[in-house]
């Protein structure tokens, strides 16, 4: 009998030992996922997902304007964490349909983060396009997670910086080159 209630007991703390976890990371970024939002995530689902934070919303105008109105993100202790876009402006059952991340917590699987360099975004993800922008930007997308990758062009070496170019190789981009945000569209 005290076998039995021994080899349980053992039975009992081993497997408990080897359950997971089933609480998400809340600062890992999936293609339809970063920390508890998710790709059907609602505007009013907002304040019990970031409960132990701030979120603020600003209000461009009234219904009739059109603008999709920014939601922010921030820590109870004043550093911005994410920018987030709804599909529907003034809609609170309207989805997220983009988010700019901006603290460096936040990191995919492969451990790519807003402190990570052009080299480290392009060994571990496909590199789909690269696109200039009028504001002095580039933008690298990577269609495996949904994510776009912005750089300054200040940061490039002076021939990139003033191209006429429309089109812009992945070798010429120097691996050191850091970037500033990336964005994840659903």
């Amino acid at each position: 009998m005290k076998n039995i209630l021994v080899v349980s007991t053992i039975c009992v703390l081993l497997l408990a030992s080897c359950a997971k976890d089933n609480t998400p990371d809340p600062f890992l970024v999936k293609k339809s996922q970063i920390g508890l939002l998710t790709d059907s995530t609602q505007v009013k689902d907002l304040d019990v997902i970031f409960a132990s934070d701030s979120v603020v919303r600003y209000v461009a105008g009234d219904e009739f304007t059109g603008s999709v109105n920014s939601i922010e993100v921030f820590e109870k202790g004043g550093k911005k964490l994410l920018d987030l876009s709804p599909r529907e402006a003034l809609d609170s059952t309207s989805v997220i349909s983009s988010i700019t991340i901006l603290d460096s917590r936040y990191r995919t699987d492969k451990e790519i983060s807003v402190l990570s360099t052009f080299k480290a975004i392009n060994e571990a993800y496909k590199i789909s396009k690269i696109d200039k922008l009028i504001d002095n930007s580039l933008v690298i997308s990577v269609n495996e997670i949904n994510a776009k990758f912005l750089i300054d062009k200040n940061d490039l070496p002076t021939a990139l910086r003033f191209t006429t170019e429309q089109t812009v190789d992945a070798i010429q981009i120097p691996g050191s080159t850091k970037i500033k945000y990336f964005m994840l569209h659903w």
